[in-house]
């Protein structure tokens, strides 16, 4: 999906999860396909290569081809009123290693070899999304009314008839990246707020009509980077209808550096969700809302339309709690508050540009993940992407990339100040209930690895595993204490000032085998074996209540 920006821009820019495109950048021609933006630019979670999207299940395009990520998630739980519908975080961008990487695989490892992003979620209303059980109903935003989860085809609370879910993803992209003298340099973090829907039936599993297949996909997301004033670069929704107010001014892109410590409020609003980022290390601060203001709107879910149609929509959150029922439930993950990274998006490779001819350390040879590779010598810019190696960023499904080895902070101490990149870091959030601002009581570690390995059977559960098979080591999340305030931080096992890490694996952190129920056209509802998770009846890293 490469995009040409209007000729009337200023600038322009290369993000890997859009790769938009100047004239001349790419050193020699190549099959793509090349549209405006903003009207009709295509943003399609199909092309799992290049978007970062939640994982449905199963995570297949409409054609049958593999789309997952993989996606270690800290879930946030609370009964409280209030809970489900609003979230405040801390959060400290993390600095990478000070030693570049090296395209031997010898030198540091920076954030952007780790995840391609990391982000927070929450659930969010959408009567166009699935199950689709009725198009026409209305989804009353941050109630638990909406809990639909109830196996029974006869029970008032069917899972299928559901009314409707979006999944949000206040998305946060490392440096590396992206590459542009006009919007930044390599040293900046900038972050975008995402609504992404499932265009299915999920009864009968009819799905969308063939036009908007082709434009936006089975999973159509809409995106909208986070600016200073709130105005997006162009229209959020997925087909770009130029609705709402946007305005392409690369200079008003919110731009954070690496340690900065952000304070994130994730709330509903009048016209929509909002996100406020407030950048505690700088004073700068930015903002967007999931409305028709910014051009966001839903896919028209009418399998028998002609052309696919879009209908500016106000996104606003779906439950008033968050626990283990407030689930998306299209989605392979069982969350609704929540924090996640989004790893395997980089291997090295040694040669070809898109797909790799020479594989790179840790390939011993080619494989059918070595495709979607850059280097700076395929670019004409001054701030070349990927810090000066080349690497492929399709998800890494044989799990041997640097993102599943001993790269990680806190997976040698010994190299950790020289070759290894901070962890992230961030607080539990709060939110504010009936009784004031208060911090969520439990917690839950889950990893989606049984929806993304090729070896998992997610009927019986036979061949799903942990770590993944190919890897020799998998993140999880460990607690420490700075300044007096707890801090949840993703790595190895050994950060320093480490307070917790819940035995120190994987597999002691992840749990078991979860199941949770689907509906299919075929055998009604059935079971599918998407995540490992475990539970903490309690909350390890409250934040202090000021």
């Amino acid at each position: 999906m490469l995009e040409r920006l209007p000729s009337a821009s200023k600038g322009c820019f290369v993000v890997v999860l859009l790769l938009a495109l100047c004239p001349g950048v790419v050193a020699q021609p190549a099959p793509i396909s090349v549209s405006p933006l903003p009207g009709n630019m295509s943003r399609n979670c199909d092309d799992g290569r290049l978007r970062i999207c939640p994982d449905p299940v199963p995570p297949t395009n409409y054609e049958g081809e593999y789309i997952g990520h993989d996606e270690p998630a800290l879930l946030f739980y609370s009964d409280v009123p209030g809970s489900g519908s609003m979230g405040i975080f801390t959060l400290i961008l993390p600095k990478d290693s000070p030693v570049a990487p090296k395209q031997d695989g010898t030198g540091g490892t920076f954030n952007f070899q780790l995840h391609v992003a990391f982000w927070i979620g929450m659930a969010l209303c959408d009567n166009q999304s699935a199950p689709n059980a009725d198009k026409n109903a209305v989804c009353v935003p941050g109630t638990d009314a909406n809990i639909f989860d109830n196996p029974d085809p006869s029970a008032a609370d069917y899972i299928g008839k559901h009314p409707g879910t979006a999944f949000m993803e206040l998305q946060f992209y490392p440096p590396g990246w992206i590459a542009s003298p006009f919007l930044t340099s390599p040293d900046h973090y900038f972050a975008a707020l995402t609504a992404t829907s499932l265009s299915v039936n999920d009864t009968t599993h009819q799905r969308n009509n063939i036009d908007c297949l082709r434009k936006v996909g089975i999973e159509p997301q809409n995106f909208a980077i986070v600016t200073r004033n709130g105005i997006p670069l162009f229209p959020a929704n997925p087909l770009g209808v130029e609705f709402g107010k946007f305005r392409f001014d690369l200079d008003n892109v919110l731009l954070m550096n690496p340690g900065d410590v952000l304070r994130i409020t994730v709330r509903d609003s009048e016209s929509g969700l909002l996100v406020q980022i407030e950048d505690l290390t700088t004073g700068d601060s930015g903002f967007m809302v999931a409305g028709p203001k910014a051009g966001f709107g839903q896919v028209d879910f009418d399998p028998t339309a002609a052309s696919c149609s879009i209908s500016p929509y106000e996104f606003h959150p779906m439950y008033s709690t968050s626990g283990e029922h407030t689930r998306v439930p299209w989605a392979g993950h069982s969350y609704n508050i929540s924090f996640s990274d989004e790893i395997g998006h980089f291997e090295y490779c040694n040669a070809g540009i898109f797909g790799c001819t020479q594989p790179g350390v840790g390939d011993p040879a080619l494989d059918a993940d070595d495709i979607g590779c850059f280097s700076p010598l395929d670019f004409d810019f001054p701030v070349p992407p990927f810090q000066g190696i080349r690497g492929c960023i399709v998800p890494d499904t044989d799990f041997d990339g640097p993102a599943y080895g001993n790269n990680w902070p806190g997976t040698a101490p010994d190299i950790d100040a020289t070759l290894h990149s901070d962890p992230i870091r961030f607080t539990s959030p709060t939110f504010i209930g009936p009784r004031g601002p208060q911090n969520y009581d439990r917690v839950a570690f889950e990893a989606n690895l049984p929806n993304i390995e090729a070896t998992c059977n997610i009927f019986t559960g036979v061949g799903c595993v942990n770590p993944p098979p190919g890897a020799t080591f998998y993140p999880i999340y460990s607690t420490v204490e700075l300044g007096g305030t707890c801090l949840w931080q993703l790595g190895g096992a050994n950060v320093h000032g480490t307070l917790n890490n819940f035995g120190g694996n994987s597999v002691s952190e992840y749990g078991d085998l979860l199941t949770l129920a689907y509906t299919t056209r075929a055998f009604g509802v059935i079971p599918f074996t998407d995540n490992f998770r475990r539970i903490l009846d309690f909350n390890p890293c409250p934040t202090a209540i000021q």
